[in-house]
């Protein structure tokens, strides 16, 4: 079995944290690798539902989307009932479309803050994307190319604001590197490495 299907037995084998839902949250630095992780995860265990928090946060709120996983996934989720949201369009500066989130045996979550204080109880399992910030942000700007560069460097201190005052790091109880996506065992408050 690989590493990344290990996990997964894993997580599903865990009780369930939010109703009958185990929620796995992925968090760690923009640009650390989180979404491709979490899809890769989620394809290991069998198509399991991904909320990204990009989908939830606006322009004006970057870290504003705590009230609306909490009312439209994770209190659907709690009562065994499959959670739905609607995806803010970040070119129209709107929410648009609306997404489905079926009560799936594990739920992923990723995105920056994904292990925030607001959401830590009802976690089967908190992932830190393991890479420094100055690197993650580095990949992030030349993903979203130099049109953003403006956004970027407002996103970074808004980043830096979050984790300052609301750090999932120390919390996560496991660590991936960023770079290889390889497991890094941890436990609660230990850092795996400098970032």
């Amino acid at each position: 079995m690989t590493e990344l299907g290990d996990l997964a037995t894993r997580l599903a084998a865990l009780p369930p944290s939010l109703g009958p839902v185990r929620l796995v949250a992925v968090d760690g630095h923009a640009g650390s690798g989180k979404t491709t992780f979490a899809d890769r995860l989620a394809a290991e265990l069998g198509g399991a539902p991904v909320v990204h928090l990009d989908d939830l946060a606006t322009h004006e709120e970057p870290f504003g989307w705590a009230g609306r996983l909490h009312d439209q996934v994770l209190a659907p989720l709690a009562r065994g009932e499959d959670g739905a949201y609607e995806v803010y369009d970040w070119t129209l500066r709107r929410f648009g479309e609306v997404r489905a989130v079926p009560a799936a045996p594990v739920v992923l979550v990723e995105g920056v803050g994904a292990g925030r204080r607001a959401v830590r109880p009802v976690l089967a399992q908190l992932l830190w994307m393991d890479l420094d910030p100055a690197s993650a942000n580095a990949r992030g700007l030349l993903r979203d190319g130099p049109e953003l560069a403006a956004f970027w460097q407002s996103w970074i201190r808004a980043e830096r604001a979050h984790f300052a005052a609301d750090p999932s790091r120390p919390h996560a109880d496991l660590a991936v590197d960023g770079i290889t996506g390889r497991i890094v065992r941890c436990t609660h408050g230990e850092h795996p490495s400098p970032s």
